[in-house]
């Protein structure tokens, strides 16, 4: 006898795998920030979660993609923060506003799955975690092309003939990484710290790119 799923039955099994990848999020960045990264294994991850290793692999493959989830979510919301600011504002400025705006909506982005202190702290995982920065930093480079193109749109550009959406993303992706460090560093370990640490160093680009150093 051919079984139609209801659209109700459907959403519930959609539900149930929703809650079970959280959990394995959650448990994972848990032991990534308590453990560290390289002494925690998906055994322990499953385990936490009352699950068998072949679970895990359903939704991750592997420890790389659980670790770096929560600042994939983060890049895709900046991604569509570009590419909504209004048309009128300088490509420099529309990066600024975006990255300044994804730090006072953090929470939004990414609380259903787990709190604005678990993500901070798996930032600074990330950032000691030779292993965990390289992949970091190779997605960062796939994030700036995609950033490019859209500035390109917006700007009516041929990314491909127009240098200056590469050169504008590159410079802005410098400063990102400047202060990603700088904030890891320091003893402010919170989101007004980095998104003020952000501003501060954005806020340079100009001078620092265009003026003149000297004070005498």
């Amino acid at each position: 006898m051919l079984v139609v799923e209801t659209s109700a039955a459907i959403g519930l099994r959609e539900r149930k795998k929703r809650r079970t990848h959280d959990a394995l999020l959650r448990a994972a960045l848990e032991l990534f920030t308590t453990r560290g990264y390289e002494r925690t294994t998906v055994d322990e991850i499953a385990a936490a979660v009352d699950v068998s290793q072949r679970t895990f692999f359903r939704y991750f493959a592997g420890k790389e993609e659980a670790a770096l989830a929560l600042t994939e979510m983060t890049v895709r919301r900046f991604v569509e923060e570009v590419r909504a600011r209004p048309p009128h504002e300088p490509p420099m400025e529309a990066l600024r506003q975006a990255v300044l705006n994804g730090w006072y909506s953090i929470h939004e982005v990414i609380e259903s799955v787990a709190s604005v202190e678990l993500y901070l702290r798996m930032y600074r995982v990330i950032e000691s975690t030779p292993v965990l920065l390289a992949a970091h930093l190779r997605r960062s480079a796939e994030t700036e092309e995609a950033i490019a193109r859209v500035l390109a749109v917006r700007e009516g550009l041929d990314v491909d003939a127009d240098p200056r959406p590469r050169v504008a993303v590159a410079v802005f992706g410098g400063v990102m990484r400047v202060t990603e460090r700088q904030w890891s560093l320091g003893e402010d370990f919170s989101v007004d710290g980095i998104r003020a640490l952000t501003a501060r160093y954005l806020d340079q680009v100009g001078p620092a790119l265009l003026g003149s150093w000297r004070t005498a």
